[in-house]
């Protein structure tokens, strides 16, 4: 039996809570908040302990009744957390982006190693089933060479503890908050970035409006336009796939939300639903049942401690080319301005 204990009683604190609760082999042992009628009411529905602080939780259940500590705090605070547990000697799981810099995501990867606990970063985009058959029939070879790809996501503000996300400096907007999840899964499927261009509000209109368009290129020579808003209203994502032979085409909005085209029959023949059952496990209880095996078994997981930094990389060279108003490319050490 694994004992989890949940750092955070917001949105993702109670998705999290509520994926342990059902999960076979995994016992939630507390959730804790500073705001403790928040963690109270969460911990009532599922049985576990209610607790101010991580080190009430610690004192309190004793750190053998802990197994995994789940950080699902904004993201300025990550790091903090991370270490903690860290020191305790528990296993980590972080919500995304790991970091605000790429400096503290390298420092927190880092520390975990050397204190021999394992680090994972919530990257749920690559356990939605629909996002796993795109990258099924894009392996297969079913659209040939890709070449073009357009990915979306975004809807309203998010209201977040003390609004948060409004406070561009600690939470990155829509570009590092929401659109890295399209920048780690595109990189899974395609491989290393060469280069990124950006142009966003990031904030400059009003601080719960922003929106973000980026331009990624692949050194395998795909191109990638990521578009992020959170200006609308329902929220909603989206992929294309365009190849030499066919298009993957997915749009959460749609009441056929997957299809496939071949070149050949695109013009005489509608695409074909790939249906997905609607009675799965959600994807983040499937990410987390991913983590649980890899501690039990030693495992590496789908999405990976370094894949995560890689993705924030990306993020912040989009926020800095949008602040330059120039491309910037992703070198092995560090993001260079260069001039088109």
């Amino acid at each position: 039996m694994l004992h989890v204990l949940v750092i955070g009683a917001g949105a993702m604190g109670k998705t999290h809570a509520a994926a342990y609760a059902s999960m076979p082999g995994v016992k939630l042992a507390g959730i804790a908040d500073i705001r403790l009628e928040k963690a109270r009411q969460l911990a009532d529905e599922y049985e576990a302990g209610t607790y101010r602080s991580f080190e009430t939780a610690v004192e309190d259940l004793g750190a053998g009744q802990i197994d995994v500590i789940d950080v699902c705090l904004p993201t300025p605070l990550h790091k903090d957390y991370v270490v903690k547990a860290a020191d305790i000697g528990k296993h980590v799981i972080c919500e995304k982006p790991l970091a605000r810099t790429e400096e503290d995501a390298r420092f927190m990867i880092n520390y975990c190693r050397d204190k021999g606990v394992r680090l994972f970063v919530g990257h749920v985009l690559r356990f939605f089933p629909e996002y796993v058959k795109a990258k099924s029939l894009l392996d297969q070879g079913s659209i040939g060479k890709p070449a073009v790809i357009r990915a979306g996501r975004g809807g309203g503000y998010p209201i977040g503890w003390n609004h948060w996300y409004s406070d561009f400096g600690a939470s990155g907007g829509i570009t590092l908050d929401a659109m890295i999840h399209d920048f780690d899964y595109l990189r899974w499927c395609f491989g290393e970035v060469e280069r990124v261009y950006a142009k966003g509000l990031n904030g400059r209109h009003q601080a719960q409006l922003d929106y973000s368009l980026v331009t990624i290129r692949f050194h395998s020579g795909v191109i990638a336009h990521v578009e992020g808003t959170w200006a609308h209203d329902g929220f909603s994502m989206n992929l294309e796939m365009a190849g030499t032979s066919g298009i993957i085409d997915y749009d959460s909005a749609k009441d056929s939300p997957l299809l496939f085209k071949s070149r050949s029959s695109a013009a005489t023949i509608p695409g074909v639903a790939v249906p997905e059952s609607p009675l799965e496990r959600s994807p983040y209880y499937r990410e987390l049942e991913h983590f649980m095996s890899c501690i039990r078994d030693g495992s590496e997981p789908l999405v990976s401690a370094e894949d995560a930094y890689e993705a924030l990389r990306i993020a912040l060279a989009a926020l800095t080319s949008m602040a330059a108003g120039e491309p910037v490319v992703i070198g092995d050490a560090a993001l260079t301005l260069t001039s088109t």
